[in-house]
């Protein structure tokens, strides 16, 4: 039986004018993997409308599991994110608006799990030649905010569906223009979430 699988990734913002996140969240879509039918959508960097838009699309779609997507420009990991925490803060996102200390959701849990199998994500991706490890901290900007609406939101609503955050480097082309942060190609980006979805559909 063919299952869905939400994927975002996000706009580009601040200072990085590509996000790979969105190149392969849209090549991605309607690719079957695993048991996995793969609807991908690319989320504004706007702490207003991002949580907002992954809400609906979550209504809309249904989906059996959901996997979000975003740039740590500066790391050289693939890293899933253990936990989100109820809290926005961090630099301007795409409107101007500059959170500072702002609960996502009033009496929220302070923190919540991914539901991915993250342990199981990592340990194939190293056995693959794909550098990987798990991640402690989302940090507090759009990517900690939108893995926390969505596991807030199966939460609150008692599904029982695997949804989680996946961090990922910067590709070749944006380390160029950047100059000075790590990068891997858009080949190997793309290979390892294609993995990781393997890995989800395995579990």
């Amino acid at each position: 039986m063919t299952k869905k699988l939400l994927l975002t990734g996000f706009e580009p913002f601040l200072d990085f004018s590509i996000n790979p996140t969105m190149k392969i969240a849209e090549e991605l879509n309607g690719a079957a993997i695993g048991d996995y039918t793969i609807t991908s959508h690319v989320l504004s960097v706007d702490f207003h409308q991002a949580g907002k838009q992954l809400l609906q699309l979550i209504d809309e779609t249904k989906p059996d599991a959901i996997i979000s997507l975003g740039l740590a420009g500066g790391r050289f990991k693939i890293n899933p994110e253990r936990i989100a925490i109820n809290v926005n803060d961090g630099p301007k996102d795409n409107q101007g608006h500059k959170p500072d200390n702002e609960v996502i959701w009033e009496n929220g849990a302070d923190g919540m799990f991914s539901t991915l199998p993250i342990s199981r994500m990592v340990q194939q991706l190293n056995a693959q030649g794909l550098p990987a490890e798990i991640s402690n901290s989302a940090g507090t900007y759009l990517c900690n905010h939108v893995m926390y609406q969505a596991l807030h939101y199966t939460k609150i609503n008692n599904l029982s569906l695997p949804a989680g955050f996946i961090h990922i480097p910067a590709s070749h082309e944006l380390a160029i223009e950047h100059g000075k942060i790590p990068s891997w190609s858009h080949d190997d980006l793309k290979r390892a979430i294609t993995i990781c979805i393997e890995t989800l559909a395995e579990a």
